[in-house]
């Protein structure tokens, strides 16, 4: 059985509870961290779309990785396990801010409701991306600045918690 990490809003662990009890509901606040990897001096980032098989957002543009970190696993270990499962890819992350969020599913799936660490990573044009089909339907290599005009004319076509995230991400960046 999986599960997550409870916390109160500053982030502190208050308990655990099955993953998909906390995203049903009302949802339960939870931990949780973001993937943000760019190339070319951070003109470029990579995203992704989630897997149709995923309960919450299938199909929806989202940045490049996210999860729940395991019991006692550092935002940064946990980001570098799920980027290399996720996109088969690995760099050095560095936290980049935090958000508190809570969304609830447009086809009334589920809700997200998390306490989130931002990652950033920067790799070169070398990199090679591997996704797994079970998580990732498909990636992309998008400008930065292409990408922020797409997501505020289209923006049920990108996952809230990326529509948060990015600009925090970006400002830390700058």
């Amino acid at each position: 059985m999986r599960t997550v990490i409870l916390t109160d809003e500053r982030g502190s662990p208050i308990g655990q509870e099955e993953i998909v009890k906390a995203h049903t509901g009302d949802g339960m606040l939870h931990k949780a961290f973001s993937v943000y990897v760019f190339r070319n001096a951070r003109k470029q980032i990579l995203i992704q779309r989630r897997s149709t098989k995923k309960m919450l957002w299938p199909h929806i543009w989202a940045n490049t990785a996210c999860s729940h970190p395991f019991e006692n696993e550092s935002p940064i270990e946990a980001g570098t396990r799920r980027l290399k499962q996720e996109m088969g890819i690995t760099c050095s992350l560095k936290e980049a801010g935090d958000l508190v969020y809570r969304a609830e599913d447009p086809e009334g799936r589920g809700v997200e409701h998390e306490h989130v660490t931002l990652l950033v990573g920067d790799v070169d044009e070398t990199i090679e991306v591997y996704s797994d089909v079970d998580e990732v339907e498909e990636w992309e290599w998008v400008d930065v600045e292409e990408l922020q005009r797409n997501m505020k004319e289209n923006p049920d076509l990108y996952a809230p918690w990326f529509h948060l995230g990015l600009p925090i991400v970006l400002k830390k960046a700058a």
